[in-house]
């Protein structure tokens, strides 16, 4: 069990030490799963309810339709309070990895020279995350709030504006297995590292004390409540995930992270093309993309 688990010791000195500059990104890619080969591009059109709402965004490669969920209220109408406002139009896709996912909404990228890095602006505000999991996952299509690092960002919040849209690639079946698991390790590092921070004074003051017997009766303690919460909600891909991941694609190892609080219902060939653009420094387009505009559908 200790194994992954970081000692008390060397995670309080990096809750004392981590950067509060982190990046508003989505997250890294994961380069250690097996890609498999798929002629699906899209889930199914999904059903529409009554609080969802549909916004065309017009791209300079083209148009791209989404479904905003109604279970994500907050980051619904906020994306529809942005739409309305027209903070959209002009912005670029700032950042674009090809087999992971296309990310856009930094005001600051407006008429930004080439060269400029961009990805940390927004309208000042973050987002109470909405994480509807396992329902809502990172399948291809899927479109997502970015947000700060854990270490600057607990909560999870989302950034106010910026977000992206999935791409990512098949998984063959093992290969998913295998990642499950280590989700699962993930899932009760987060759990652990929660626990020990919201005991960082208890832990601090048992370090100035040099006592090592109290520090480790207390990972203990937080080892055993880490499991009994992990045993209450254990990660598991559904069936629906599996089915998702192993044809058309996705990310599945940002799940349960990030707010999912869309998907693209049409425009994924345009999604495509942005993929695939030639990229340069912190994966900014070599050209830009740019968002000329964006509409609620009536």
């Amino acid at each position: 069990m200790r194994k992954f688990l970081f000692s008390l010791a060397a995670l309080m000195m990096a809750l004392v030490s981590c950067s509060a500059e982190a990046g508003s990104n989505a997250g890294d890619k994961n380069n250690d799963t097996i890609n498999n080969t798929s002629n699906k591009t899209t889930m199914a059109t999904p059903t529409v309810n009554a609080e969802d709402v549909m916004v065309d965004i017009k791209t300079s490669l083209g148009d791209i339709r989404v479904l905003l969920y109604g279970e994500t209220p907050k980051h619904r109408d906020n994306f529809v309070k942005l739409v309305e406002e027209k903070f959209y139009e002009g912005t670029l896709f700032h950042r674009v990895i090809n087999e992971f996912m296309i990310q856009a909404g930094d005001p600051d990228s407006k008429g930004a020279p080439a060269g400029k890095m961009l990805g940390s602006g927004g309208p000042g505000y973050q987002i109470d995350a909405e994480i509807v999991y396992p329902k809502y996952f990172h399948k291809r299509g899927a479109l997502a709030a970015a947000r700060q690092a854990d270490q600057v960002n607990p909560e999870r919040k989302s950034s106010g504006s910026q977000f992206y849209i999935v791409t990512g690639k098949a998984y063959n079946e093992q290969s998913l297995r295998q990642m499950e698991g280590q989700l699962a390790m993930k899932t009760k590092q987060s759990i652990f590292n929660s626990l020990a921070a919201a005991n960082k004074d208890r832990i601090m003051d048992l370090r100035r004390n040099r006592d090592q017997a109290g520090l480790q009766t207390l990972q203990d303690e937080l080892v055993k409540q880490m499991e009994a919460q992990y045993a209450a909600n254990p990660f598991k891909f559904t069936p629906e995930m599996v089915e998702a991941y192993t044809t058309v694609g996705g990310t599945p190892h940002l799940d349960n992270d990030y707010t999912v609080f869309g998907e693209v219902v049409e425009g994924m060939d345009v999604v495509a093309k942005i993929e695939k653009v030639a990229t340069g420094t912190a994966d900014r387009p070599v050209e830009d993309v740019q968002i000329i505009s964006a509409t609620i559908v009536k």
